[in-house]
């Protein structure tokens, strides 16, 4: 059995308190085998994590890792409008090639800031689960399904094939890789398309992962068509009625959020697209408080516009606390904990925290830093002071992803030459 010690620094322990202690992997089974003093243990490679604090690996909530290809190609602009007129035209144009090139550079991006586990929605599915296959990384993946703008017979493609992806790619990547059924939002997809195909989805215990709540714009036209809030209306469907997470959830009223605990269903919490899009303040402590499980994501990079789960933390805190009129809500243990075992939670990984037996998804930072210094609080220094860049090894079922800042599963420089051809043509072929 082949094991890895990452050894030297301070671990985050699963109760938020630090300690002086190494850590002991399995590289066989993807576990983590003991967390003891320093010098107790032995393995057959090393991570220095001198001068560091071994925290569980980052877990980005919802995204859309492809979309670095579109990253600063609009910005400044309200969602419907950046989507119409700049971000669904151009996708329009996407080749599998593209995906998988915008994919490979998106992972890239998330292991150089410690993120190990991540969940995506988008189309050319197939590619973006290589690449995560390549990647060493987790993920949960689907196939996006839009009807409306579309004939009875591309609206069912669409969710016919959103399905046909969940059933055949989960497990996949060794196990690394679960899907999701994605009807893409309850305003993007016809209510009639919705109640014949979340039964199946349903039938074949498909969790399911939505758009919901992100705009008033995608509460207004709901209440106005159904007499309902949306999260009403889509728990009439049945959306809720399995293992179910909703991306946004910004514009929930009390009920809704009553509604969201009763039922079990998760939130991914996007607070720099929210900010950036001007959608709105999500009352993250009031879902909390309810018993709601919300997990932080970063949203695709063209309203982002990174990748950086600490950036993320750092927002969902200080949003959190607009939102409530409470500097004390959504504190920094509260968002280390959404970045972590929350989001490990949502989407079903046995990760997010560092304890015998749980996956060995970790990541060391280096705390030899002026922005670092003094570490009174290390919690607090991850909510708000530490940057992606601060990221010194990152590891993900055992296997080292980056060692010393050097990626290891991914040539980097050819994955970022490669994302920057196939932008500039992707670009050019939508402009003509």
């Amino acid at each position: 059995m082949s094991e890895l010690l990452v050894t030297g620094g301070q671990v985050l322990r699963p109760d938020l308190t630090v300690e002086r202690a190494d850590v002991l992997v399995s590289q066989d089974s993807g576990d983590i085998v003991a967390v003891d003093d320093p010098g107790t243990l032995d393995g057959d490679d090393e991570l220095d994590a001198s001068d560091g604090l071994v925290i569980p690996g980052l877990v980005n909530a919802h995204t859309h890792v492809a979309m670095t290809l579109l990253r600063g190609l609009a910005d400044d602009k309200p969602l419907d409008a950046w989507l119409q007129e700049d971000v669904w035209p151009v996708e329009a144009e996407l080749t599998a090639d593209d995906i998988r090139a915008g994919a490979e550079l998106g992972l890239v991006e998330m292991i150089r800031s410690g993120t190990t586990a991540l969940s995506d929605m988008y189309f050319e599915v197939e590619e973006i689960a290589d690449a995560v296959d390549q990647a060493g990384m987790r993920a949960v993946l689907g196939f996006t399904a839009v009807t409306v703008g579309k004939d009875d017979e591309a609206a069912r493609s669409d969710l016919e094939e959103s399905l046909d992806v969940a059933r055949k790619l989960d497990g996949a990547a060794d196990g690394r890789v679960r899907t999701t059924f994605q009807p893409h939002s309850l305003t993007t997809v016809g209510e009639e398309y919705l109640r014949e195909f979340v039964p199946q989805a349903l039938e074949d215990d498909l969790s399911i992962h939505l758009h919901a709540n992100e705009t008033r714009d995608e509460v207004t036209p709901i209440v106005d068509e159904h007499g309902q809030r949306p999260l009403a209306y889509a728990d009439d469907i049945g959306l809720l009625d399995g293992d179910t997470y909703v991306a946004h959830g910004v514009h929930v009223d009390d009920s809704e959020i009553d509604l969201l605990a009763e039922t079990g269903t998760g939130v991914a919490h996007c607070p720099a697209s929210n900010m950036k899009l001007a959608s709105g303040m999500a009352p993250v402590q009031d879902l909390l408080d309810a018993g709601v499980t919300v997990g932080i994501g970063t949203d695709g990079a063209a309203s982002n516009n990174d990748l950086d789960m600490f950036d993320e933390m750092r927002d969902a805190a200080m949003i959190g606390k607009l939102a409530a009129d409470d500097a004390s809500a959504v504190d920094a243990g509260t968002v280390v904990e959404m970045a972590t075992a929350n989001g490990a939670a949502l989407l079903g990984f046995d990760s997010g925290r560092i304890e015998t037996g749980a996956n060995a998804d970790l990541a060391v930072i280096d705390l030899d830093a002026p922005h670092l210094t003094p570490a009174h609080d290390l919690v607090s220094h991850l909510a708000y002071a530490v940057h992606g860049s601060d990221v010194r090894h990152t590891v993900c079922d055992g296997e080292v992803l980056m060692r010393d800042r050097t990626v290891e599963v991914f040539d980097e420089q050819a994955v970022r030459e490669r994302a920057s051809e196939h932008a500039a043509s992707l670009v050019e072929r939508a402009d003509d």
